[in-house]
């Protein structure tokens, strides 16, 4: 596994990061905790979640089965850098009861202390604010993460989904209080959506965000999605049926298949190298639901793409190019 630093800190994090938004809904807690240990031993110490993972009843299911993962000992959470999130509801449906959701103080509070019971641990590395509160200040978050980082129940906090211009407002208001502000990033980015390139990453680069991408295969879009229905008469489903079910995009993705075919390549693979080749990207997330997705992942660290290729891919998925020149002069 190879290794970088998270954004400006001194935080040393894996170029994979290990999302778990599958435990509980998709795969069971015997399975997930066997991934979770392979992960760990193929060298991969940044693991992802969010209090609301397993949705639905069943929130904060998922933070319950790495909880009890870590209760295995073996230093399974001295290895680990561990990140989740706050701001979706944890109420249960049908209870519309206030100040159980968002980033108000008082949420992230009882956010905390229910994620770190959840957790079995006493601390968080890398607290994310899951969207951005349009209704609560950021002179507010930031003295609520002070609180929480002189308490020692937080290292650092993170952003997820914000655009470029609250990343700017978050960590120019954390200057103007002598706080550290946001170290990284999550944010939708892959081959099919580079959006983010326009002013996202930029703006996480200039104020020393690590980027973190997720869906970095798009929902498997970009995993040989029509390879295997060819082949295996396994169609598409969810977000990839949708997409291919548009002319255009199917053209793509079937050149972006044909390319990879003739140099051998696998596609799932060459959407994470592709990732892991761009500026500013600490490691995407990528989220298995079985062993072998997690093997697959794991040899895109290893992959080095030609420059052919690379050249190929930006013919196929063109990014959005540079702002302002993208949309002006």
């Amino acid at each position: 596994m190879k290794y970088t630093q998270l954004g400006r800190t001194g935080l040393k994090v894996s170029r994979l990061v290990l999302g778990t938004m599958n435990f509980g809904p998709q795969t069971g807690e015997p399975e997930s905790h066997s991934i979770m240990d392979s992960a760990l031993d193929a060298g991969i110490n940044y693991f992802d979640t969010a209090n609301v993972y397993g949705w639905g009843e069943n929130k904060g299911r998922t933070e319950e089965i790495i909880g009890t993962w870590f209760a295995r000992g073996g230093d399974r959470r001295e290895k680990t850098v561990l990140a989740t999130k706050v701001y979706g509801s944890m109420s249960r449906e049908g209870d519309t009861w206030p100040n159980y959701d968002r980033l108000s103080a008082l949420n992230i509070r009882r956010a905390v202390d229910a994620s770190l019971k959840r957790l079995q641990t006493d601390y968080i590395d890398v607290y994310q604010f899951h969207h951005v509160d349009r209704l609560t200040p950021f002179e507010e978050i930031w003295q609520a993460v002070e609180v929480l980082v002189q308490q020692g129940k937080i290292l650092y906090a993170g952003s997820s989904n914000f655009p470029g211009w609250k990343i700017a407002q978050a960590n120019e208001t954390a200057a103007r209080h002598g706080r550290l502000g946001l170290v990284s990033e999550q944010c939708i980015y892959n081959l099919a959506e580079r959006r983010a390139e326009m002013e996202v990453i930029p703006a996480a680069q200039e104020y020393g965000l690590g980027v973190i991408p997720w869906s970095p295969l798009h929902g498997g879009l970009l995993g040989g999605v029509i390879k295997k229905e060819v082949e295996g008469g396994r169609r598409a489903s969810g977000r990839s049926a949708d997409a291919l079910a548009n002319t255009a995009v199917r053209a793509q993705v079937q050149a972006y298949e044909d390319l990879l075919d003739k140099h051998g390549l696998e596609p799932g693979e060459v959407g994470l190298a592709w990732l892991l080749t761009r500026p500013g990207v600490t490691g995407p997330i990528v989220g298995p639901r079985t062993q072998e997705q997690l093997d697959s992942a794991l040899r895109a660290v290893e992959l080095e793409l030609p420059q052919e290729v690379l050249a190929g891919l930006d013919e196929i998925f063109p990014g959005p190019g540079t702002s302002p020149e993208a949309f002006a002069w």
